[in-house]
């Protein structure tokens, strides 16, 4: 609802607040008929305080004219006829006004709008105090934004008081010098004769006294001045470290929250140009205060009266110093972080960034910032002051790098583009815990002064968690790492602290957010997913979420302790899912094609019930990364019964030779997908195009798979298939090399699953020579003509 519309339903006292903003600098007719436009313009977006924003405060009153002249334009009839006239003097009357200081303009709209949205927001609030017409995150910043208002009027009253300070205090030492000069003219009188001294020494002596009064009054007044003023200041400082912890430690605390989540695939943590533009009006109403403060200060030492003046500015200055240094280091972030999982020999980038650089005018002597690496030992005693200035747990290259002032943004930053890990010292490990548990921090440094050196500062800030890895097999581990840091650790903790076990709706919200964003997929994990999940996680068969819920998962249970029965762990489990998914099943699982998470019993309930050739897929129980298919058939050794057969798990090496669709497609008896989808329905839009006929005398070969037991008349079965062993239980596997090639040898994918050109040659070769063998080959080659 826009802000005048809520305006116009105020009442009383709030009512007269919000009449008494308009008049002949603007008028209340102006605000009424262009409201929509007035609100929709970017007014806070111009600093007053830059002469530089003159150009853009001119085009937003050259557009407000254009606007009021358009409206008057389109007035008819006899009420409109007076609008009309009545519109176009307004137009008239505010170029006049504001056309050699469009700023003001800018100023006053904007001291309207807060006020508006204050009055607003304290009617709302007394009236529903369950809900409020602006929602949560519109009040914070409209509140953060009337709180800068009040402080530039205070900061403005103090300097107004200042001056007038100054100016009294000047024509006091004026007197002052007039009160010695008489005094001086009445030492001189014992040199004249009685009668001459008996003439001008009562004149002289009435005259002093006059003086002498006026001084002790001023003294005073001057006195009860600096003491109204140190106070003012008091109330702005006051304010000031109020509104800077907002900002500093709830705003800024917030974004940097969001970027840790975001490591973890959480949503973006969004821009710092809000966060910015707040951070150097407290940087520049820090500093106008500093100087005023600094002011006093010299005209007390110029003037020196008796009294508590002295202390209160000292505490004052100290105050105020502290403000900005608490200011200057905390803006000191992190706007790009290093990789969490780094691995050493490898270019990694990051990016800090000073939010008040530009607006202290630090770029003007550009500050060098370094990088090193350190352990969380290291970093637990940085934070509490302990000397470990040239401690390091490695060498980075390409660690160094001068801050660059962006004149467009208005942002100073660092961008280490081409950093590098030689090498890394790892601590001793405390009892089961591995190297991909061990974690570091990237430290940033830079030293630098503003105000003419007035101000020396050190600043350090400290990268998310890091674990080093030297090989891509320890990856799947030291992602385990950073998911669960990410993910559970708590604002302002020691380095690097994290609960041990946490609830499962916690687990489940971190691993359906770091799903979705790996797989790049708006489809998430559902409830019955993530039951599934419990069963595993708990070796529990309840199906009911809510006996979850209280339950807690350790660290040890996510990725140290191995799942019963098997050799790897919940999380390296689940990681191979989505790996498997992210690479080669992202349509299927976004088109709702792949149950996934089902065990072999649920499916076997769940097909029972189907006619035969219904068919699911899920994720393998037995194997990380596989996904099988389970179907509904009859039994070939009793007759009428019908039995639900697994295949043997496929593999991302599998989909490199052929896709799931395609496989889906040569399997002849697969009908229907659970529950009663047409096969080709669902798949037949990822289906491999038909091969070209043959050129040059030369057939291409086409690789089809066929369940022997299942293969029919008019299936390619007769020929030479991939074989399938099958088990004693009512499972169908194949051998993941397909009898192509050796096991090993010749392996066309690298230790990452990617595709190695020279073994595919090697591959390529094999093929060649198979297609000469007889036909009781495991593969075929059809010719096309």
């Amino acid at each position: 609802m826009a802000v005048w519309i809520q305006a116009q339903q105020l009442q009383g006292d709030a009512l007269h607040q919000m009449q008494s903003l308009y008049g002949q600098h603007f008028p209340i007719e102006v605000r009424h008929y262009l409201s929509q436009w007035i609100e929709s313009q970017t007014w806070d977006s111009i600093d007053l305080e830059n002469p530089q924003e003159e150009f853009r405060a001119k085009r937003l009153l050259d557009s407000l004219v254009q606007e009021l002249q358009k409206k008057a334009e389109h007035q008819v009839g006899e009420d409109g006829f007076l609008l009309k006239i009545k519109l176009g003097h307004y137009a008239s009357q505010l170029k006049s006004t504001y056309d050699r200081c469009p700023l003001e303009l800018v100023r006053c709209i904007k001291h309207i709008l807060y006020t508006e949205q204050r009055l607003v927001r304290e009617a709302n609030d007394s009236s529903s105090p369950g809900g409020g017409l602006l929602d949560s995150m519109s009040q914070k910043h409209l509140q953060i934004n009337q709180s800068f208002e009040e402080l530039r009027m205070m900061t403005q009253d103090t300097e107004n008081d200042l001056r007038k300070l100054q100016h009294n205090q000047e024509y006091f030492i004026i007197q002052y010098q007039e009160s010695l000069r008489i005094q001086a003219q009445l030492s001189s009188l014992s040199t004249l004769p009685p009668a001459d001294r008996v003439l001008r020494e009562p004149a002289l002596q009435t005259k002093r006294a006059t003086v002498e009064a006026w001084l002790t009054r001023e003294a005073n007044t001057l006195q009860k001045y600096r003491l109204d003023l140190a106070e003012k200041h008091q109330k702005t400082l006051q304010l000031l470290h109020k509104q800077q912890t907002i900002i500093l430690d709830d705003e800024l605390i917030q974004w940097k929250r969001r970027q840790q989540l975001a490591g973890n695939g959480g949503p973006p943590e969004g821009g710092l140009d809000v966060v910015q533009s707040w951070c150097e009006k407290l940087a520049e109403t820090n500093w106008q205060n500093r100087q005023q403060i600094r002011r006093a200060e010299h005209l007390r030492q110029q003037l020196p009266i008796p009294g508590p003046i002295e202390e209160l500015l000292t505490d004052l200055n100290k105050q105020i110093t502290d403000i900005i240094s608490a200011l200057v280091t905390s803006t000191f972030i992190i706007e790009k972080q290093p990789p969490q999982v780094l691995k050493t020999q490898t270019k990694f980038a990051a990016t800090v960034r000073l939010l008040v650089g530009g607006k202290l005018n630090v770029h003007m002597n550009p500050p060098q910032v370094k990088a090193t690496i350190i352990s969380e030992q290291q970093a637990k005693g940085l934070l509490k002051k302990e000397n470990t200035r040239n401690d390091s747990s490695g060498e980075i290259l390409n660690n160094n790098c001068v801050m660059e002032y962006h004149q467009a943004t208005g942002t100073l930053s660092a961008h280490f583009r081409n950093m590098s890990l030689k090498r890394i010292k790892r601590s001793d490990r405390r009892g089961a815990e591995s190297v991909t548990e061990e974690k570091f921090t990237i430290l940033f440094e830079s030293q630098f002064s503003v105000g003419g050196n007035e101000l020396m500062f050190q600043v350090k800030t400290l990268s998310l968690p890091v674990v080093v890895i030297v090989h891509g097999s320890q990856d799947n581990n030291a992602t385990a790492t950073v998911l669960w840091d990410n993910a559970f650790a708590e604002p302002g903790r020691v380095p690097f602290s994290v609960p041990d076990k946490v609830l499962w709706p916690q687990i489940c919200e971190a691993l359906n957010m770091k799903f979705k964003a790996e797989v790049q997929s708006s489809r998430g994990l559902s409830e019955e997913n993530l039951v599934f999940l419990a069963q595993k996680a708990f070796s529990s068969s309840s199906i009911n979420p809510e006996e979850y819920r209280s339950m807690t998962m350790t660290w040890s249970q996510f990725n140290r302790e191995s799942l019963p029965g098997r050799n790897f762990t919940f999380w390296q489990w689940f990681d191979g899912v989505m790996e498997l998914t992210k690479k080669h099943l992202k349509p299927h699982w976004n088109d709702g094609a792949i149950l996934g998470f089902v065990n072999k019993q649920q499916a076997q309930d769940m097909l029972m019930s189907k006619p035969n050739g219904t068919f699911l897929l899920r994720f393998s129980d037995s194997e990380i990364g596989g996904i099988t298919i389970a179907w509904v058939a009859e039994n070939p050794n009793k007759a009428g019964e019908r039995m639900v057969w697994n295949l043997m798990p496929y593999t991302t090496k599998d989909f490199s030779i052929r896709s799931l669709a395609d496989r889906i497609s040569d399997l002849n008896h697969l009908l229907f997908l659970y529950p009663d989808r047409p096969k080709d329905e669902v798949f037949s839009k990822y289906y491999t195009p038909p091969l070209s006929k043959a050129v040059d005398g030369y057939v291409k070969p086409q690789i089809k798979q066929v369940v022997p037991e299942f293969a029919t008349a008019s299936s390619d079965s007769t020929s030479a298939s991939q074989y399938m062993d099958h088990a004693s239980s009512p499972s169908v596997s194949h051998t993941h090399t397909y009898g192509m090639y050796p096991p090993s040898a010749d392996s066309i994918m690298d230790g990452d699953g990617d595709f190695d050109l020279d073994d595919t040659m090697d591959v390529a070769r094999h093929v060649e020579e198979l297609l000469r063998r007889p036909m009781e080959s495991q593969w075929i080659g059809h010719t096309q003509s």
